[in-house]
């Protein structure tokens, strides 16, 4: 699968959005990208996370760890296609987590899934959340990379089925703004 072929998949579940939106990130954007469309199917979903596998299946994974919400389905259908446990983290108290009895220990090798990275603020959480119950992530699997920058995660590998260049603006730089466009906020974090 190539970046067009996913592009159009995304185009065709309503999933590339235009307007003016705040990110989970606090950046806002012209474009928006729900994947949660996009994993609606669950055809599709089995589909791409095959494809994404693909990059991991020689780790020797033990789990894949998403954050809820945005990368709990992925983190099933990738746990799916690579035969693993699938877990996600919550905020409890504001702060990523593992709860409902999920638990790693330092022997589990560990994928992180994401549906979209943009500052990967998430991932970094969930990646604090491992350390603190001694393991460390060996990756991260997204369906599609906006960062627009060197990998945010640093020795961390993240590997994306798209990378896309989406501009993204601070609230006191938005030109979205300044020309008064309503701001919508359709991810999960407000």
């Amino acid at each position: 699968m190539n970046q067009t072929e996913l592009l159009q998949i995304f185009k065709d579940a309503g999933a590339l959005l235009e307007g003016h939106f705040l990110l989970s990130s606090s950046l806002h954007s012209g474009q928006y990208l729900q994947c949660a469309r996009v994993l609606e199917n669950p055809q599709t979903s089995q589909k791409l996370c095959r494809v994404l596998a693909e990059n991991f299946k020689d780790e020797s994974i033990s789990a894949v760890v998403g954050p809820a919400m945005g990368g709990i389905i992925l983190a099933y259908e990738l746990a799916r296609a690579l035969g693993v446990r699938a877990l996600f983290t919550e905020r409890e108290s504001g702060k990523m987590c593992l709860r409902r009895g999920f638990s790693v220990s330092a022997n589990d090798k560990v994928l992180i899934a994401e549906d979209v990275i943009t500052t990967g603020g998430s991932v970094k959480e969930v990646i604090e959340a491992l350390k603190a119950d001694g393991t460390r992530a060996i990756g991260v699997a997204a369906l599609i990379d906006r960062s627009g920058k060197k990998n945010p995660f640093g020795d961390i590998p993240l590997k994306s089925l798209a990378r896309m260049d989406i501009e993204t603006y601070s609230l006191k730089d938005c030109p979205l703004c300044k020309k008064g466009i309503a701001v919508v906020s359709p991810g999960s974090r407000k």
